[in-house]
């Protein structure tokens, strides 16, 4: 929907007769190009009859990209709403811009009448010696004005070759374009339109808390447009939460599910949404009076499919049973074959994520990982439905993660090695549901890795079920002990003492029967963590014994390493703490050098809790940071350091500090939903009960209010300020890569240590005295300090080390 502009200023547009305006009414008519509207000068764009929601960020964003660029390319995947984006942009567009038009370009299907027919729509018509560029860059001139062209997709080429004639020959022309591809014009800028913000996963029923997430207030919005009285409450708040998640916050899908609210429960809403193969039949019913394309999420989608070619539909189509994402050689074997060589996919890959039918994964992890949204998703597998090869498809990428499970096959302890399949694990599940026939040897081994996935994610409910299944059937006993050791470790994560001893028991007696000398070495390690939940310490020390034993035998210095961690961590629970540090002090460097963080992680855990039996303080501490500098914030692995250093907090006499590490981790460990070891937690619990003992009730009040703002990597940084009171905030705090400052709270340091206020900092940098304000609060929970004369310091003592590093 467009309109004719008229300038702001000046004398409107004229006719000179109803003769002359009968033919330019058919002129554009006949063009497919509905004409524009003024968002200045007195006419107004049609009224939005409903209300734009969030976006904040990117209306910024474009009115600060649109003073610098004069071709700024909104770009996206169907339905994330670049159209709605423009409209809003352009009804805020200040008056120094004296006229702006919208030109609608979805109807048009030539490229070569674009000239002609954008002439038309903007009624600008032909002069005697003038036609064509000419014409629009007469009409045009040197005024200040904005030209909104939306849906290029189609007229990619044409519409970048006149865009940069125009921007060339009219020097205060700007250009809005939107499209699923940028024009590449040089000097184009390409703000990429995402997904809308989703609510964090510990989002829970705070209503407060979900609705700062932009697609749940639009599903709100919309549901209560279509349900008069539909609000958001505790009750209800989760459910709409994972609604949108599960539409990836693609803004036309969540629209058309709203639109069932008041017909449908938010149940049945979600069931449907679970459902690849009906999730579009929800996805359907928008306005009537809108563009075909946006009335539902499978015409949008197939708008983008129809200008793709053979080649890139195949890929596309085929893509979609990796549910879970994909990188380059995941996409590679499943999608060639058929038509497809190997060597091209990577070349279509890009080409859809160009056309915003694939998006890339956010972060620098590598290798780089894509994935189509829910909803496009749901659309490319109706259409491998439709083409015959769903089948086909599936047994390529059943054969990918059958090669991926094969990288895993030598490791010893496998169960705690890490899968090479935790990447995999929704792409595992969903072609062992669609593509694997039962009492299969490939589907067996997928499933048991699959199980070894959801406990090594702390899943073990999804663990036991998938185990009590391979447990029951000839193709589960054919892998010998190692189904029932990981159903012994699982039980042992369910608290289950005794099923855990007795998959345990039958791990050994299918082992010793095998002669497999790793695989019992395997099966009595699961023994012996029974054996540990059942407080049974002399019996599981002597089966990590003999696991030893049988490990040194094989020759594998890290599976050594490792039974040695296990067995100094049984001697620990035995009192046997110097034979303990002993075992620690040969396994340790071999795990710092050959293992994977996660064993690392946990044998300087184990480390660490010797060292703290031991009344090595300092030491135990050491190897405690040592472990929060490697394990992510966010992962329960950074949980137990935190622990071991709010018991040195506890044995050295900081209270306060003990205090509030506990409850910041017993918080985090709610909110992740993990319990750590009986003797672990008991230990944790005592001394926390000795820090309320010895504080009043003001000192344990800030102590716990002062643990409901540390998480993830401020919960680190405040635990990595180790020591306590003016010692610690003295210190030369070593932050690693994960904690060190950005560049804007660099510049907020340097200031500080200048001597500047927050306002002499605010104006130098061109920032609210609120943002300086945070960002200090972010600075001192980095940085463990507490002043600015403390930051201030930290500064000078950070700059002389550069300067003798440089001598």
């Amino acid at each position: 929907m467009a309109l004719i502009v008229r300038p702001h200023g000046g004398r409107p547009a004229r006719y000179c007769s109803s003769a002359c305006r009968q033919r330019a009414a058919r002129r554009r008519a006949a063009s497919g190009v509905t004409p524009a509207v003024s968002t200045v000068g007195g006419s107004v764009l049609p009224p939005a009859l409903d209300s734009f929601v969030g976006r904040r960020h990117e209306l910024a964003g474009l009115r600060t990209l649109l003073r610098s660029s004069r071709l700024l390319t909104l770009t996206g995947a169907a339905g994330v709403g670049k159209t709605r984006l423009a409209l809003e942009f352009a009804r805020r567009l200040p008056k120094r811009f004296t006229r702006v038009d919208l030109v609608e370009l979805a109807s048009l299907q030539d490229g070569a009448l674009l000239t002609q027919s954008l002439a038309a729509a903007l009624g600008v018509g032909e002069r005697a010696g003038r036609t064509g560029v000419d014409v629009l860059v007469r009409a045009i001139g040197d005024a200040s004005r904005v030209l909104i062209l939306d849906n290029c997709e189609h007229l990619a080429e044409p519409c970048a070759r006149l865009t940069a004639t125009l921007l060339g020959r009219c020097p205060r022309l700007r250009i809005l374009a939107t499209s699923r591809e940028a024009l590449r014009v040089p000097g184009e800028t390409v703000l990429r339109v995402g997904e809308l913000s989703l609510p964090p996963a510990d989002a829970g029923d705070d209503v407060t808390a979900l609705m700062r997430s932009d697609a749940v207030r639009l599903f709100v919005d919309r549901a209560a447009s279509n349900s008069p009285g539909f609000t958001l409450h505790p009750g209800n708040g989760p459910m709409v939460a994972e609604i949108c998640r599960r539409l990836d916050g693609l803004t036309l899908a969540i629209e058309l599910a709203a639109r069932h609210v008041g017909a449908l429960a938010l149940s049945d809403i979600l069931a449907g949404l679970d459902d690849q193969f009906s999730q579009l039949d929800l996805l359907t019913g928008g306005s009537r009076t809108g563009p075909q394309r946006h009335s539902e999420l499978a015409a949008a989608v197939d708008w983008s499919h129809r200008l793709l070619d053979p080649a890139e539909q195949a890929v596309f189509r085929r893509l979609s049973v990796l549910v879970g994402g994909f990188d380059v050689t995941a996409a590679q074997t499943v999608c060639a074959g058929a038509g497809i060589e190997r060597r091209q996919v990577f070349r279509i890959l890009c080409a859809l994520e160009a056309k915003s039918l694939v998006v890339r994964l956010p972060g620098e992890t590598a290798p780089t990982r894509f994935r189509q949204l829910s909803a496009i998703r749901a659309c490319a597998l109706d259409r491998l439905l439709a083409s015959g090869e769903l089948h086909a498809t599936l047994r390529r990428a059943l054969a990918w993660l059958t090669e991926l499970a094969e990288r895993g096959r030598e490791d010893v302890f496998a169960d705690q090695a890490g899968s090479p399949l935790a990447a995999e694990r929704d792409n595992l599940a969903s072609v062992l549901a669609r593509g694997a026939e039962p009492g299969d040897a490939v589907r067996v081994r997928l499933t048991l890795e699959l199980a070894r996935v959801h406990y090594q994610q702390e899943q073990p409910s999804a663990a036991r079920a998938l185990l009590t299944g391979l447990l029951q059937e000839a193709g589960g006993r054919a892998l010998g002990g190692q189904v029932p050791a990981l159903a012994a470790r699982v039980a042992c994560q369910q608290s289950d003492p005794d099923e855990a001893l007795r998959r345990g028991e039958q791990a050994v007696r299918s082992e010793r029967t095998r002669r497999d000398a790793a695989g019992l070495a395997n099966a009595l390690d699961a023994r012996a963590a029974a054996r540990l939940c059942r407080g049974e310490f002399a019996e599981a020390i002597a089966d990590l014994r003999e696991c030893l034993e049988i490990v040194a035998s094989v020759g594998r210095p890290q599976d050594t390493a490792w039974c040695t961690h296990h067995l100094a961590w049984a001697l620990l629970q035995a009192g046997g703490e110097r034979e303990a540090d002993e075992l620690m002090s040969r396994c340790l460097p071999v795990l710092r050098q050959q293992a994977p963080w996660p064993r690392t992680a946990a044998a300087l855990h184990t480390a660490g809790a010797v060292r703290l039996a031991l009344g090595r303080l300092r030491s135990a501490e050491t190897l405690f940071a040592e472990v929060l500098r490697i394990a992510p914030g966010a992962s329960f692995h950074a949980l137990y350091p935190v622990e071991g250093l709010a018991l040195v907090a506890a044995e050295s006499g900081d209270m306060q500090r003990a205090l509030r590490l506990y409850e910041a981790s017993a918080q985090a460990r709610r909110s992740l939903d993990t319990e750590p070891e009986a003797p672990w937690r008991h230990r944790m619990e005592q001394a926390a009960a000795r820090a309320r003992t010895r504080l009043s009730a003001a000192a344990q009040e800030v102590a716990v209010a002062g643990a409901r703002g540390l998480r993830g990597e401020r919960l680190v940084a405040y635990a990595l300020g180790a020591g306590s009171g003016e010692d610690r905030a003295g210190r030369d705090v070593r932050v690693d890569d994960r904690l060190r400052l950005t560049a804007r709270e660099s510049m907020v340091v340097e200031l500080v240590a200048e001597g500047l206020t927050n306002r002499q900092i605010a104006d130098r940098l061109g920032l609210s005295i609120h943002t300086v304000a945070t960002h200090l609060d972010k600075i001192r929970d980095k940085l463990g300090l507490r002043s600015r004369t403390q930051i201030a310091l930290w500064a000078a003592r950070r700059t002389e080390g550069v300067r003798t590093a440089r001598r």
